[in-house]
């Protein structure tokens, strides 16, 4: 028996050897170019695409960056180097605006989150009527950003003729113009009522791929509902609630249709974010080379921050798949 043994174990070890060998030798043997071009051929259109649709403007907006051009003023154009970014340092509207948009964007990112968290955990619950229910929660995140931002602009905080208003009187509170006296806020409630839905179904997929023998087992060892949730479900959904925060957060520093629509950036800049602001600058004040500096500045910054972002997100995942 034991020469038996001691044979299969030997045999096993060669079966791993010459497989690990055959692994070596595979990796090298080196591709030749026409296999090469033949696997990225399919993805030449999209890669020139991206190219010319993105790479291509932001080139051309690093040259207006460098010029002094003012479009209602022929023969302004003129190279001036980094005088532009300079004056986009000391600009302090520029500072204000940019911090109404961390403001904005840290704002709706959480707030969004919690809410679409607490309906995703109640949404995981089976009751009568729960698939209408769900429905009716996904149907903001459908609604065009423009059509959802006249809707709460004309049908919601209208101060004459809004709903808010018209509840309010019912408990005796008078007329209140939101938009006029809370415009930020309001825009940032429009905002989380629209992405509300999407946190809820990013969570709500991470929820429903939660072994259910976990929590099982959680219950018989007598954890109550608040420590499953602090100790099992909460770590298990880190990830997913980690990239609808990135995922969010990249699009809301774009977000210029919402604030377009309802406040016009107004009372002055209290509710302008950097691309209405570089709007403003660009088709209002006529300054092409500051409106450029100014976008390149935010592309600049909003590429560091994502890619940080992304990496801690990719970090969990891989760190998940490893204890797995």
């Amino acid at each position: 028996m034991t020469v038996t043994a001691q044979t299969g174990a030997e045999a096993g070890e060669n079966d791993v050897a010459e497989r690990v060998r055959k692994i070596k030798a595979n990796q090298g043997i080196g591709v030749s170019r026409a296999e090469g071009w033949r696997r990225r051929g399919p993805l030449l259109p999209a890669l020139i695409f991206m190219i010319v649709v993105t790479q291509i403007p932001f080139v051309f907006t690093l040259y207006y960056s460098t010029l002094s051009w003012n479009l209602v003023r022929p023969g302004s154009r003129q190279f001036v180097g980094f005088d532009n970014y300079i004056a986009v340092v000391k600009d302090s509207q520029f500072w204000s605006v940019a911090l109404n948009t961390v403001v904005l964007i840290v704002g709706v990112v959480i707030i969004s989150a919690a809410f679409g968290l607490l309906l995703a955990l109640l949404l995981d619950r089976a009751f009568l009527g729960r698939g209408v229910v769900r429905t009716l929660l996904i149907t903001p995140f459908l609604v065009t950003p423009v059509a959802a931002a006249l809707i709460w602009k004309t049908t919601i905080l209208d101060p004459n003729n809004g709903i808010l208003n018209w509840a309010l009187s019912l408990v005796g509170i008078g007329r209140v113009d939101w938009i006029g006296q809370f415009p930020l806020t309001m825009v940032m409630v429009e905002l989380i009522w629209q992405w509300t839905p999407f946190m809820m179904l990013l969570i709500l997929a991470g929820l429903q791929s939660m072994p259910r023998d976990i929590l099982e087992a959680g219950r018989v060892d007598g954890a109550g509902a608040f420590q499953l949730f602090r100790e099992l479900t909460l770590p298990h959904l880190r990830r997913f609630i980690e990239l609808g925060v990135v995922l969010g957060a990249i699009y809301l520093v774009n977000t210029f249709d919402a604030i377009y629509m309802m406040t016009q950036g107004g009372p002055g800049i209290a509710s302008a974010n950097l691309p209405f602001y570089i709007y403003q600058r660009a088709f209002l004040g006529f300054d092409i080379g500051q409106a450029a500096a100014m976008g390149v500045v935010v592309v600049i910054f909003t590429i560091i921050i994502a890619n940080f972002a992304l990496r801690l997100i990719f970090k969990s995942f891989s760190g998940k798949e490893e204890a797995a």
